[in-house]
């Protein structure tokens, strides 16, 4: 049998000269001629440390080396399909070395282990030592059949594909040497084809959208500053990196789906610094209102339902880092294949409009923060407040009710759909008419508003202090009271209201928009949600605003002191039943 042994290593060796040839000049080569620096002090046969004509264990290929018998933590991923377990076959040979356990010197054929050089014992720590736990490493020795290929919907290709350079094991399992071949180093790491812009990966990967996403065809490359983002010094844009801007396929930082980095936005932020992107999102997170990226780690996981209850948010929230490309429209660039919520609460993916993606976590989710403005109608989840079915909202979701809001700028009528990031978003973004990046990533207005919007009682009126409103309505419009006769008085406190029997009212106090609009939706109509904590009951005890029709209405409340009880308003004139205080008379400064 040693002799049938011998002669089918010799054989083998005779047939594959090349490959003889081309080990000899790697790592691999732990002879004392050998061109690394882990090598043996004056063993010269090269093969042995792996291959023996004599005392070969069990394992093929008459392999010279003690199964290590480790129990080993594989890797584990919510998303993961595959069966995953311990290593087999020629993984567990691999790991004879790189599991760092067993010598590099103790070979079955000879009685004494071979000594390396400058006391050299197992493998030295390093990328290269994986040591038993290989939850950070690229799962191994599972069976790849067609039902795992299918179960990922058309993102893995089909076994009977590998045929070329990266194949399966004689039993349909991927194992290490499915893309290392530990002779040749000619594609570096031992890899059996180039890895080069993902063409080792996309071997049996087939992300949705990648073809088209900067991640994959961007030349862009690292201008030198801060932190270098790619360990692979020979790839210099980010489209020979391709894969490897996010993933490592060993010692990865984050085990789960084998990230760069455990911190999930620093694998996004590592480019997107301006140092490789062109636009410096980390920056706008240094802001005063974002989206909260540094608040929980390891929280966040592409299999969480669509609403999302454990309240968090990372950067693959809202993008897809595969298919995320530049360009706007809703929903496509750098929204393009990401989930969210509909108007009626059910999961959708890809989202077709943007405010899907908002209420995975501003709709039906728990545990959100109550509303910066206390309110008659208190709703903090967002998709109840776009209701269509409400008496106001903004539109959204759906057209507005009021066919007649004569202040509408921009090319806007009131047909017009809007989305969610007209109002919030970068300060000093396009929209705002600034050079920084497009959406809400960060911004130095609260509740990561693109422009100002004031909220504190009183507030003097100005293009400014209602930035935000003024982008849409016309300032001239609002305060020439082409909808509502009281609200130049109102906003800027100027003139009077002439008194209907109800005795007068002097000059407003500057109240902003914010005490009777809410912005997103009402019980009420024309957004009319009071702030309560401005605005009080009338005398009668009512708190409400009921509409009498286009441009008419009466307010029941106490507001500054003064009862409304109610005031009404039609036909471009108001006046007020019962009210305390203020002068009177009309004209001027006078009454209501």
């Amino acid at each position: 049998m040693t002799g049938l042994r011998y002669l089918s290593l010799l054989l083998l060796l005779t047939a594959s000269t090349s490959v003889l040839a081309s080990v000899l000049t790697t790592k691999h080569n732990l002879s004392a001629t050998g061109p690394g620096t882990v090598r043996a002090n004056q063993e010269s046969q090269v093969c042995i440390f792996c291959h023996t004509p004599h005392r070969a264990a069990a394992s093929s290929p008459l392999w010279n080396r003690l199964n290590p018998g480790s129990t080993y933590t594989p890797y584990n991923s919510s998303t993961a399909n595959a069966s995953i377990g311990q290593p087999t076959g020629a993984s567990i040979l691999c790991l004879s070395c790189h599991d760092g356990t067993i010598a590099l010197g103790k070979v079955l054929s000879r009685d004494t282990d071979i000594s390396m050089r400058g006391g050299v014992t197992t493998m030295p720590t390093g990328s290269t030592r994986l040591g038993t736990d290989l939850s950070d490493d690229h799962p191994v020795s599972f069976n790849y059949t067609s039902t795992l290929a299918n179960q990922r919907n058309g993102e893995l290709v089909q076994p009977a594909t590998l045929t070329g350079a990266v194949k399966l094991d004689g039993s349909g399992r991927m194992q290490c040497t499915t893309c290392h071949d530990p002779h040749d180093n000619t594609n570096g790491k031992f890899l059996v084809m180039s890895a080069v812009r993902g063409d080792l990966c996309e071997t049996c990967h087939l992300k949705t959208g990648w073809s088209q996403t900067p991640h994959n065809n961007s030349t862009r490359g690292w201008d030198g500053s801060s932190t270098d983002p790619w360990p692979n010094t020979t790839w210099t844009t980010v489209r020979d990196n391709a894969c490897q801007n996010c993933h490592n396929p060993h010692n990865a930082g984050s085990a789960e789906r084998l990230l760069n980095y455990a911190v999930e936005e620093a694998n996004c932020t590592a480019c997107h610094n301006g140092h490789v992107a062109t636009e410096n999102i980390a920056a706008e997170f240094n802001k005063s209102s974002v989206h909260p990226l540094d608040r929980r780690t390891g929280v966040h996981d592409p299999s969480e339902p669509a609403v999302v209850n454990n309240r968090h948010v990372e950067c693959y929230d809202c993008h897809d880092p595969h298919a995320a490309k530049a360009g706007g429209g809703t929903p496509a660039g750098p929204l393009t294949n990401v989930r969210g919520v509909t108007r009626t609460g059910a999961a959708v993916k890809p989202i077709t409009r943007e405010y899907q993606l908002c209420f995975r976590c501003h709709g039906d989710s728990t545990g959100k923060p109550a509303s910066p403005t206390p309110r008659v109608f208190s709703n903090t989840n967002v998709r109840q407040e776009f209701d269509t079915s409400q008496p106001s909202y903004h539109p959204v979701v759906g057209t507005g009710r009021n066919a007649n809001v004569p202040s509408l700028t921009g090319g806007l009528s009131t047909s017009s759909i809007i989305d969610c990031t007209d109002c919030h978003n970068n300060n000093n973004g396009p929209n705002a008419g600034g050079s920084g990046p497009n959406g809400p990533h960060g911004s130095n207005f609260p509740q990561l508003l693109e422009r100002q919007y004031l909220k504190s009682d009183p507030t003097p009126e100005s293009s400014s202090a209602y930035a935000l409103c003024y982008k849409c309505h016309n300032r001239s419009s609002i305060l020439g009271n082409q909808s509502f006769p009281r609200h130049n008085f109102h906003i800027t406190g100027a003139g009077g209201m002439g008194g209907g029997g109800g005795g007068g009212m002097g000059g407003g106090l500057s109240t902003p928009c914010n005490v009777c609009h809410d912005p997103h939706g009402s019980g009420f109509a024309r957004l009319i949600n009071f702030d309560t904590s401005v605005v009080s009951p009338s005398g009668s005890g009512r708190r409400e605003f009921i509409s009498n029709g286009t441009f008419a209405g009466s307010c029941y409340l106490t507001c500054h002191g003064r009862n409304h009880d109610p005031c009404s308003y039609s036909n471009g004139s108001a006046s007020c039943g019962m009210m305390g205080g203020g002068g009177g008379g009309g004209g001027g400064g006078g009454g209501m």
